[in-house]
């Protein structure tokens, strides 16, 4: 393999190992798992939000595409389940949705107010 330049780091030269990862370290290898750890609790920090684990921005992604009305079997796609029993499992319903669905259900069985 030729060595290349880091895409972050021009001075790795011939000490870039290309692995093809999306978030290399400076000399292009696999981050230990502690580093993906340490920049998402920094992400947070900056971001001003509470501490979360990066799993639960999984799962509030998941609910904010539901709630903005992507199907589901898209939604399945974007998290990479397999099954979308697991998808339905990954999201959850907000309140307002609920009482919409509520009211819908309410104008269908007993007509409009």
């Amino acid at each position: 393999m030729t060595p290349t330049v880091c895409p972050r780091c021009d001075t790795a030269g011939e000490l870039w190992e290309d692995h093809d990862l999306l978030f290399p370290t400076r000399r292009g290898r696999p981050m230990e798992r502690s580093e993906g750890y340490k920049m998402w609790k920094a992400f947070l920090r900056q971001a001003g939000v509470r501490e979360a684990r990066l799993h639960d921005a999984r799962h509030t992604a998941g609910t904010l595409l539901v709630e903005q009305g992507v199907h589901i079997r898209v939604v399945q796609e974007i998290l990479g389940h397999a099954r979308v029993t697991t998808t339905e499992r990954y999201t959850h319903i907000a309140s307002p949705q609920v009482k919409d669905a509520s009211e819908r259900m309410g104008v269908a069985l007993w007509g409009e107010d």
